[in-house]
């Protein structure tokens, strides 16, 4: 019997129940039921331990409910800069927009460090694995990332945006494929893309090979174009998708009169919605099982069947019998690329010692 359930911050709640399944037959197996819960809710801005907080309180409200994997949004911790324009135009840039980016870099957090082992805690005084949107700063570049945690409380590894949208080119850098990563975990598979790159057949293609099951979306698009392409990923991947979007007025933002919501967003009142939202669970059959919520922070939880996996790729399995590899082949390249490398002493001198061709 599996319940959805959506619930906001005053713990209001609706709850729609699946007609009770039929009585199992001689050749039945039990189902693996998995609890997941989206939190659509909006970063403080410029205030990394606030966020953290406040993470901490919805991670605590969706175990309470019984959670098992608690998915949030594109760059929750640090913020997603929406409407900032960070001083720059082709071949101009401001004082401004340098001020504004030192803030936002000083929002980003170190990864592994002090805040991802907060996170880490938070999974395992909760039990629950939990799939994390952050801003990340290597050096001085940004990286929007998605950090994995256990129920245990261990750090799984992150996966970092391979390709930023429009102005992000401008203040995050680029994520290479050692970053890619799916989880095989006690609940299932697990992986993420993150915003536009749902609308990379390729990388899509990538986590398909790896055999993801539990799909995060974490991403910054509410728009209801959206919801397609989650429905299409669910239904071409054969995999559950969660799509974590935040939820954010215009008083979840600092005031910067000069560079931010001056063309694109005129409503400048304190509860003129920002972002919409939007989150939402699908199944690999292709059925809405919670949300989307274009209403307000909250909750958005379902159960999800894993035998529903199977039932989706009779028909379709789009790396297995519905693949033609002897035409169509995906080669990843998963090394770590990096800008400079330092060759050691002991590997100079084997290369010197090797008789020189004349």
């Amino acid at each position: 019997n599996i319940t959805n359930l959506q619930s906001d911050k005053s713990g209001t709640e609706e709850m729609a129940t699946a007609p009770k399944a039929t009585t199992p037959g001689p050749c039945d197996f039990p189902s693996t039921i998995v609890r997941a819960t989206i939190v659509q809710a909006s970063t403080v801005y410029n205030d990394t331990p606030k966020t953290i907080e406040k993470a901490g309180e919805f991670i605590a409200q969706a175990a309470a409910d019984g959670a098992q994997l608690v998915v949030f949004p594109e760059a929750y911790i640090g913020g997603y800069p929406r409407g900032y324009r960070f001083g720059i135009g082709v071949g101009v840039h401001n004082e401004a927009g340098r001020d504004c980016f030192r803030k936002y870099h000083a929002s980003a957090i170190v990864v592994p460090g002090p805040e991802v082992d907060k996170l880490a805690e938070m999974a395992r005084k909760n039990k629950v694995y939990l799939v994390m949107g952050a801003m990340e700063k290597d050096g001085y570049t940004l990286y929007c990332t998605a950090l994995f945690f256990s129920s245990e409380g261990r750090f799984l590894g992150k996966h970092r945006k391979v390709m930023p949208t429009s102005l992000e080119r401008c203040i995050w850098g680029y994520g290479d494929g050692s970053t890619i990563p799916v989880y095989d975990t006690p609940l299932g598979k697990l992986g993420a893309a993150i915003c536009w790159e749902n609308r990379m057949p390729l990388y899509r293609t990538s986590l398909y090979g790896q055999g993801i099951e539990l799909y995060c979306a974490p991403t910054a698009d509410g728009s209801k174009e959206w919801q397609s392409s989650m429905m299409h990923i669910a239904i071409e991947g054969g995999c559950f998708v969660m799509s974590a979007c935040q939820f954010c007025v215009r008083k979840d933002f600092p005031d910067h009169a000069d560079y931010l919501f001056t063309d694109w967003y005129p409503e400048q009142h304190e509860e003129a919605v920002v972002s919409q939202g939007g989150s939402v669970i699908i199944s690999p059959l292709g059925k809405i099982l919670a949300g989307p919520n274009f209403e307000s922070e909250g909750l958005i939880t379902a159960d999800l069947d894993l035998g529903d996996i199977a039932r989706a790729k009779l028909y379709f399995d789009v790396v297995g019998h519905y693949s033609r590899p002897d035409i169509f082949n995906l080669r990843v390249n998963d090394n770590q690329n990096k800008p400079v490398t330092f060759v050691s002493k002991s590997v100079k001198a084997e290369d010197d010692s090797e008789p020189q061709n004349k």
